[in-house]
């Protein structure tokens, strides 16, 4: 390959690496077929135990989400479900390998389904436990990248991730991925510049690259002066990243001194094991899919969940929202198969629909509340009846702890404002306690762009007059009528978005932790 070649993408971890690149999709290991369908099973079985006992002991210097996530792959070896349809293909005559890779690849393809960000993201650890057994099936052993690489390929595996030293740089750089996958938190939160959807290349695997992270970009045999002007803009990124660091412990304010309240969004509640609550005004956005895996959580699992981050939190608020599955996300007795799911029964219409499910956590919320200050909110609310329909629901959930003598509370019951229907017509909605502003769905709804698509990502802004115009109707019905209003999406912690949201009316924004930060010296910079 002659002269630069340049690939754009997604950032899913700001920031910028220079170095070589490492093929993440190198041919697999060849695997010697056993003389009999025991010694197969044999095998197979030899290799799980391998894998097991490798995560267990990455698993001993990992904490917080990248515990988590070893914990799950290793619960996931540990269920017989997952390796049964390969057993029975092994009894049927195929090697080990093959009949391995054939049953992941079919749970693989389940999550790839999904039409959401967070369900499609666990494909990748359904990948890593494939590969990791793949791997201990062969005799030769994984090859590691150099010490400050650019991994590159299709996606990248949470323990390749783990296992890589990344103190002397290094970033990746994904043809597919996800901004919303595990192994996306988890180089948001050490710092690893990472980027996805960059697509297919023809591009040579070979010599220095260029890893963009803060506009999601990558340069394949950069000339002299691209490298120069590269390594101008990341001593700037390095720069103002440390003078953000000055502003994580103040309470956000602009430069005309308005005051922003800075809230996290979290996805487990580990997230908040690194969290310094003092950083930070609470929780603007407690996701709960995370319990809803292959099976349905029961009341208990959820309420020591939520109590977890409550208690943590204090007298700062949390906010938590309701499960919010998409239509195809195989989790048994939950979800429906449908054409659409997209545009199909997910959120609250999916919640409404499973009342038997939706009562389980609705019971878990009111339990947890007495532990600190809840507040409970509703995706995908298109119409005040379902506002209502789920309120009642939590009435008459209420009523029966209360003649059971269980301790309880009823939070504040808010709406998340990601449809263009509630935007458009706010007023309809004033029986809510509070909106949060869902940039990510709304965005996508209003400008029909997919934000995981590397395609469609110019079209898919928060920063379109379209839809910086309702956020901002949004706000000023808020305000008039006296009901809070917040934004929970990826443009809250966005530097670059916070200006124009905070012109819009907003005053109140929720974050990735590892952006908390960056968007406080956002906001100080700006004059409102």
């Amino acid at each position: 390959m002659s002269g630069p070649h340049r690939l754009q993408g997604i950032s899913a971890s700001a920031g910028y690496a220079e170095g070589p690149l490492f093929d993440l999709d190198r041919t697999a290991a060849h695997y010697t077929a056993r003389a009999t369908a025991a010694d197969e099973k044999a095998a197979l079985e030899a290799a799980i135990d391998a894998a097991t006992a490798r995560l267990a002991a990455l698993i001993e210097t990992a904490d917080g989400a990248a515990a988590d996530i070893l914990e799950f792959q290793i619960a996931m070896l540990g269920d017989d479900a997952l390796g049964r349809p390969a057993f029975a293909a092994i009894h049927a005559g195929q090697p080990a390998d093959r009949a391995w890779r054939q049953a992941l690849d079919a749970e693989i393809a389940g999550y790839d389904a999904s039409d959401q960000d967070y369900f499609r993201a666990r494909a990748a650890d359904i990948r890593d436990i494939r590969d990791q057994v793949l791997q201990a099936l062969t005799e030769d052993g994984d090859v590691l990248a150099p010490a400050g690489a650019i991994l590159y390929g299709d996606d990248i595996a949470p323990t390749r991730f783990l296992e890589t030293d990344w103190s002397r740089g290094g970033g990746i750089a994904l043809k597919a991925g996800s901004t919303a996958s595990h192994v996306a938190m988890l180089a948001r939160s050490r710092g690893v510049p990472m980027v996805v959807g960059l697509g297919a290349s023809a591009a040579k695997l070979a010599g220095t690259a260029l890893l963009d992270a803060e506009h999601g970009g990558i340069v394949l045999s950069p000339s002299r002066a691209e490298i120069d002007a590269f390594r101008q803009s990341s001593s700037s990124f390095a720069a103002r990243r440390d003078l953000a660091g000055t502003f994580l412990a103040r309470p956000a304010m602009t430069r005309t001194g308005t005051a922003v309240r800075v809230q996290v969004n979290i996805a487990d509640p580990s997230d908040v094991d690194g969290i310094d609550i003092a950083t930070c005004d609470g929780v603007g956005l407690m996701r709960t899919e995370f319990l809803f895996g292959r099976t349905l959580p029961d009341e208990e699992t959820q309420y020591r969940a939520y109590r977890k981050v409550l208690e943590w939190a204090g007298e700062k608020p949390v906010t938590i929202r309701t499960v919010d599955a998409g239509g195809d996300k195989p989790v048994p007795g939950f979800t429906v198969e449908e054409g659409n799911p997209f545009l199909g029964l997910r959120g609250i219409r999916l919640s409404l629909a499973r009342p038997q499910v939706f009562r389980v956590q609705i019971r878990a919320l009111l339990r947890a509340a007495v532990h600190g200050s809840l507040k409970v909110m509703f995706p995908m609310i298109a119409i005040v009846e379902e506002y209502r329909q789920a309120a009642a629901m939590f009435a008459e959930e209420q009523a029966t702890l209360a003649a059971r003598g269980i301790a309880h509370e009823m939070p504040p019951l808010g709406i998340m404002v990601e449809v263009p229907s509630v935007a458009i017509v706010p007023e309809a909605f004033t029986e809510a306690a509070f909106f949060s502003i869902g940039s990510n769905d709304l965005t996508q709804y209003v400008m029909a762009a997919a934000r995981d698509n590397a395609a469609v990502a110019h079209l898919n802004s928060v920063r379109h007059p379209a839809v910086l115009r309702l956020v901002a109707a949004v706000a000023a019905f808020g305000q008039r009528q006296g009901i809070p209003v917040s934004l929970c999406g990826d443009a809250g912690g966005d530097p670059a978005s916070i200006p124009s949201l905070l012109e819009a009316g907003l005053r109140d924004l929720s974050v990735a932790p590892a952006q908390l930060a960056m968007a406080k010296a956002a906001i100080a910079d700006v004059s409102v």
